[in-house]
């Protein structure tokens, strides 16, 4: 049995695309440790595969990411292991140096441009250590896949590598309802779920909110942004029209999804991380029979239009897109979502999945 240590800066509860690669290995025969960080408010795990959790000294900054490498490095080094799995940037250069010193095979799960995130925008210095480390480990790497097309596209024309394609997928399943902690007053329901985070397209959701009287919009997650938007809902007084419902743990989420009449994902085109950007609440949503509404962005524009489950934002003018959401609302996606829900599952993923790790170069 070939045993696999995966590593992530965050702390496993809520990483949906890291916990389904694992149970795919188990469930197909490897040894699966899973590797994260300790916080004050992490949740107990039941998972089928092994974990372990780093407490920190440092939770943010880049002292955060020195001291988790240099912990993560000496875990790596003195576990037995046959296969690496670092998942994003933040965890790749301690899986780098243990796999060259131990002459370990590693794999690395791109979950999208590091350096491009729009929280490095503002710090060139930053954004330029990413990219160093990125342009001196990807071009070594043999065994890579991303979550969409133009990633991989990007970064095999960028160090001539060979990326392949692992879809964020949900794994199939019933449609499941609970009830929202509030009375929504015969309503239309608009969901974000997701990072509360710059660029998500919240505060221009909170605008539009103004002109949709017969809409409560629901925002679940948490992030960078979060209490300043709670601020400035109460500023604009739509408290009767936007919940916070915070972080859910996934199980809890699933059933609040299917409760939503429209799901959105309306990020800002900012910089390559946002443009190529394929959200995997878009395929819960659909996963959850709710037609979605998305950004002019080249990934999600590819689903929206190969299967007819919504539309793309015409305009980010609060009172033209109050309009389009209110015409959507009219729609019916249902044939077409039923079709997308049975073709959009992680079940399809799996088998490209178990190729890269039973073929390892």
């Amino acid at each position: 049995m070939k045993r696999i240590i995966v590593s992530v800066t965050n702390d496993l509860s809520t990483d949906q695309r890291v916990d389904k690669v694992c149970n795919t290995l188990h469930n197909n025969g490897f040894n699966v440790l899973l590797i994260g960080r300790k916080l004050k408010k992490s949740t107990v795990l039941n998972r089928k595969y092994n974990t372990k959790r780093i407490n920190l000294i440092f939770n943010k900054g880049f002292l955060f990411y020195a001291e988790y490498n240099f912990r993560l490095f000496f875990i790596l080094l003195f576990t037995k292991k046959d296969i690496l799995l670092s998942n994003d940037l933040d965890t790749l250069l301690s899986n780098f140096l243990v796999s060259k010193i131990q002459n370990k095979k590693v794999v690395y799960d791109s979950h999208e441009l590091f350096p491009e995130i729009p929280e490095l925008v503002k710090k060139p210095f930053v954004k330029k250590i990413w990219s160093t480390l990125e342009s001196f480990i990807l071009p070594k790497l043999k065994n890579s896949y991303t979550v969409c097309n133009s990633i991989a596209v990007y970064y095999d024309k960028k160090y001539d590598s060979k990326f392949q394609v692992i879809m964020n997928l949900p794994i199939k399943k019933n449609v499941i309802v609970s009830n929202f902690p509030f009375d929504k007053k015969g309503k239309k329901i608009i969901l974000y779920q997701g990072a509360i985070n710059l660029g998500r397209g919240l505060e221009m959701m909170i605008n539009t909110m103004q002109f949709l009287d017969n809409c409560i919009l629901v925002i679940v997650g948490d992030g960078d942004i979060y209490e300043e938007l709670i601020l400035k809902v109460k500023e604009k007084k739509l408290n009767d029209r936007i919940f916070f419902l915070g972080k859910l743990p996934p199980d809890e989420l699933h059933k609040i999804t299917p409760l939503a009449n429209l799901g959105i994902s309306v990020e800002e085109d900012l910089g390559l991380n946002y443009r190529f950007a394929l959200p995997n609440k878009i395929f819960d949503y659909i996963q959850a029979e709710v037609p979605i509404l998305v950004s002019d962005l080249p990934e999600m524009k590819r689903v929206v239009e190969n299967f007819k489950v919504g539309e793309i934002i015409k305009s980010r003018e609060p009172k033209k897109l109050a309009n389009q959401i209110n015409n959507i609302l009219l729609k019916n996606f249902s044939t077409e979502i039923n079709y997308a829900k049975a073709e959009l599952i992680w079940e399809k993923q799996e088998e490209k999945l178990l190729s890269i790790f039973n073929n390892l170069m």
